[in-house]
């Protein structure tokens, strides 16, 4: 944990109300929310106060606004209480899953990633069943597991490779023109590099049967992944032969 995060973790506990100081602390509108101090409320908040932040209606959070940071907070906070060995949290976050608001979705991946610290194998038990549902909930079982820090062991890494192989090929069978479907595009754009870099022969492997894909889509996110360096590190000369294989 930071060092700023527990500077906010003990200004908090100073407070008796906490709203107008997350509102100000956090750094929207703008590129880049306070991801330090919402790590610090998921920490420190009581269950009185993540309801208190999730009962904020949409009207008064919309997005990139000082009020969806509220409830920004209060959904990494239940990924703390899932962590913590409450499950009943996990089918609110999946509700939270297909928000219209990238940021409330944002948090979701986040809180879904503190339950995989403390349990890996049940985050990825849970997400197979999310990536049989709709797009932002695939795209939520993706972005949660394609996190480094939650791919240590070969299993959990060989897991998400087959998550990502059965969303890859949703998108080849079903695509449309939905903002859900974009959504998901563009997430998988950088998710088979992370899994890659977990697990270089089964992912490259399963990767590279891809190729042959006719689907625009599918070749975007191919071509999304193989630009990204961390495959560079991986193995720049397969990167090289797979850019040529889909050229031709």
């Amino acid at each position: 944990m930071s060092s700023k995060t527990e500077h906010y973790r003990r200004h908090l506990r100073s407070l008796s109300d906490w709203t107008s100081y997350l509102r100000a602390e956090s750094g929207l509108p703008g590129p880049r929310g306070n991801l330090e101090l919402a790590q610090a409320v998921a920490e420190e908040a009581t269950p009185r106060q993540v309801e208190s932040l999730l009962s904020i209606p949409m009207e008064q959070a919309p997005e990139n606004s000082k009020g969806v940071f509220l409830v920004f907070c209060g959904i990494t906070a239940l990924g703390k209480r899932l962590a913590a060995g409450n499950r009943s949290q996990l089918q609110r976050l999946r509700a939270y899953a297909s928000d219209p608001r990238w940021r409330v979705r944002e948090a979701v991946a986040i809180a879904l990633q503190y339950f995989g610290d403390a349990d890996i194998q049940g985050l990825l038990r849970e997400m197979r069943r999310w990536a049989a549902g709709n797009w932002y909930e695939q795209r939520a079982a993706a972005a949660a597991l394609c996190e480094p820090r939650l791919l240590h062991d070969a299993k959990v890494a060989g897991g998400l490779l087959e998550i990502l192989d059965g969303i890859t090929r949703d998108i080849a069978g079903k695509p449309d023109s939905s903002e859900a479907f974009k959504t998901l595009r563009k997430s998988m754009g950088y998710c088979w590099s992370v899994a890659i870099a977990a697990s270089p022969q089964a992912g490259k492997s399963l990767f590279e049967k891809w190729i042959r894909s006719p689907s625009r889509d599918v070749r975007w996110v191919l071509k999304q992944n193989l630009s990204k360096k961390r495959l560079q590190q991986v193995d720049s000369a397969w990167v090289a032969d797979c850019l040529t294989r889909l050229a031709a």
